[in-house]
Formats: structure tokens, C-alpha cells, sequence
């Protein structure tokens, strides 16, 4: 399992947008599953939305991108490297995410050209599916 810190030695992202707390399981190259802890004081829900608090589907979307660029730049060949988001397809949302749910990310990499591939994404909320996709990325030097 990697911490913050841990996952903060490997992508360049940081609080406010590092959106991943730990990871649980990875292989370099090929997947990671990681958690995000959807705690009631995140400074998102103050605007989204008061009185009916829901964690963007965006942000969503980006706590997978990130998780598979853990995944992607834990590759020694990659090191200090940082991952772009290129694209998405077929994304789907399935149910709100709300304070109090733990979201798993599972990004498991596929075909790669030279820097560019894609990447399959889900997460869910304990067995419930509540986000899926299809991510292009950019593998380039900083």
C-alpha cells in the first residue's frame, strides 16, 4: 500500500488536486487501484452544492486519470515523468458520490503507442459501480 506520500514521490499532483489517498494494489505499467476518502469537509462541496452536497463526476474522472498515472510513472523508464490526459470515451456515471463514501479506482492500462495509450477506469462505491470510462493519455517529460 502506498500513502500520500508515497504516491506524492511518484505524480506531480498536489493538495488541492492530488485526489488520491492511498493506493491498495498496483503494477507498474499495467494497473492501480487506489481510494479517495469522501470526507464531508472537502472544499469542493461548498460550492457543489450547498445543502445537497455531490463530488463531481469530473473530479471523479480525474482521481481515475491519476490513478493510472501512478501506475504509468512507476516504471523506472518513466521517472519524473508526468502523464497527460488526452481524452475520454464513453464515460459513464452510474450514482452520485456523496460525504462518507470511500471511492475505489481501478485504472488498468491497454494499448500503447510510443508516449500515447488508454487505459479502461471504473470506480465504485464499496460494490456498486458509479464511474466508467475509456482514458487517452500522454506519457511526455516535464
Amino acid at each position: 500500500m502506498l500513502d500520500r506520500s508515497q504516491i506524492e514521490a511518484i505524480i506531480p499532483h498536489r493538495d488541492p488536486f492530488l485526489l488520491l489517498d492511498r493506493v491498495l494494489e498496483m503494477v507498474p505499467g499495467e494497473y492501480a487501484i487506489a481510494e479517495k476518502d469522501i470526507a464531508v469537509d472537502l472544499d469542493v462541496f461548498r460550492g457543489h452544492f450547498p445543502d445537497y452536497p455531490i463530488f463531481p463526476g469530473v473530479l471523479q474522472l480525474e482521481a481515475l486519470a491519476q490513478t493510472g498515472a501512478v501506475a504509468l510513472l512507476s516504471e523506472p523508464e518513466n521517472k519524473g515523468k508526468v502523464v497527460l490526459f488526452a481524452g475520454a470515451d464513453n464515460v459513464r456515471w452510474k450514482k452520485p458520490v456523496v460525504p462518507g463514501d470511500v471511492l475505489r479506482l481501478e485504472t488498468r492500462m491497454g494499448e500503447t503507442r510510443g508516449p500515447i495509450g488508454k487505459g479502461e477506469a471504473k470506480a465504485y462505491v464499496g460494490s456498486t459501480l458509479v464511474c466508467s470510462g475509456t482514458l487517452t493519455f500522454a506519457v511526455v517529460e516535464r
